[in-house]
């Protein structure tokens, strides 16, 4: 931090979440992308904001670079232009609705699950499992946008996994924890060789199956309902895929996880661990840092995201070799670290 003005990001980020949230709430966003740029007056009419709110809205998001003004008159920002041509805002528009949602109240509670090491926000969902995933079939309107929005998540980070996965050589993948199969989609689409089955409880199978039939993939991917930790896994597959689950877990449960996979692979099997991750200096990304508060408030009781060298040493811990990290190449610290099954020790 180089000076106190520096203080006011962090400060104030809430306020700045909120004007974020604001702006895709309201329409201002899509409102500027159809109409180019509006006065304050035009922008207020046309959102049935009064000239207070609609000043303050603009004031808000202009100073955050998320939109520009010339001559009183407002438009996008590039990068927002950018992701409306290239169709991505609507996958940012949804992971602000997750935000907003899901996760900003149990953020209010990150102090007591530092303190308690678990996750305290928890307590604002219904039910009594001990993890997020648990609870939201208690409140159906919630795993809905849940499950929409972890779908946006992944395919703002899927051209990660795809172009890091390397699945040369393999037949048939098992997507542990794949939720509504949009990982295994978009892999089978980009290797038409190789056979999937998406591993996950029921609620996140019915929405799998699905949307696998109107991909037209029902004939390469299968489905299977269980509970990853406790019911054994299908036999059969030459690779296993964790897609942004062992940021979910404590050590101790990655470690089960990576041992039952490597129970159901052959000789020479591959396990993938696709995820964001944390540096191994201790100082970053940005992004990984600030995402982790919604792993410890939330998720599951030692969730959290994990820097690449936790997840080498697991894997040579639980029978893995050929141990290869594979970072990502966009602006998000998503990447891919894989392992070989290695040959039981001569006796």
């Amino acid at each position: 931090m180089r000076s106190r003005e520096d203080l006011v990001g962090p400060l104030f980020g809430a306020a700045a979440f909120q004007m974020l949230n604001a702006g895709c709430e309201l329409g201002l966003f899509a409102l500027l992308r159809d109409k180019g740029e509006l006065a304050a007056e035009e922008v207020g009419d046309a959102l049935g904001l009064g000239p207070r709110p609609a000043e303050i809205l603009l004031l808000g998001v202009t100073a955050l670079g998320l939109t520009e003004v010339t001559g009183g008159r407002y438009r996008n920002c590039a990068v927002i232009r950018e992701m409306f041509e290239d169709g991505s805002w609507e996958v940012l528009a949804d992971i602000v609705a997750f935000q907003a949602q899901l996760v900003y109240l149990p953020l209010a509670d990150l102090v007591e699950s530092l303190r308690e090491n678990t996750n305290a926000g928890l307590a604002r969902f219904a039910g009594t499992g001990d993890d997020l995933y648990h609870r939201l079939p208690e409140t159906p309107e919630l795993e809905r946008l849940f499950y929409r929005c972890m779908r946006s998540w992944s395919l703002l980070s899927n051209p990660v996994l795809v172009a890091k996965a390397d699945l040369t050589g393999v037949r048939r993948v098992l997507d542990v924890g794949g939720g509504d199969g949009v990982n295994a989609i978009e892999l089978a689409r980009a290797n038409p060789g190789v056979e999937f089955t998406v591993l996950d409880l029921p609620g996140a199978v019915d929405i799998a199956r699905r949307k696998i039939a109107d991909n037209g993939l029902s004939d390469r991917i299968d489905v299977r309902v269980g509970d990853i930790f406790n019911d054994p896994y299908p036999q059969g597959h030459d690779a296993v895929l964790f897609a942004n689950q062992l940021v979910i877990w404590s050590p101790e449960q990655n470690r089960d996880l990576l041992r039952k996979a490597h129970a159901a692979l052959p000789e020479g099997g591959r396990v993938m661990v696709f995820n964001v991750m944390s540096g191994d200096t201790g100082d970053g990304p940005l992004y990984s840092a600030l995402d982790n508060a919604y792993f410890a408030t939330l998720t599951a009781p030692r969730s959290m995201i994990y820097s690449w060298s936790h997840y080498e040493r697991w894997m040579r811990e639980t029978g893995f070799d050929e141990v290869r990290r594979l970072p990502g190449d966009t602006w998000t610290p998503h990447g891919v670290i894989s392992g070989i099954k290695r040959a039981p020790a001569a006796s």
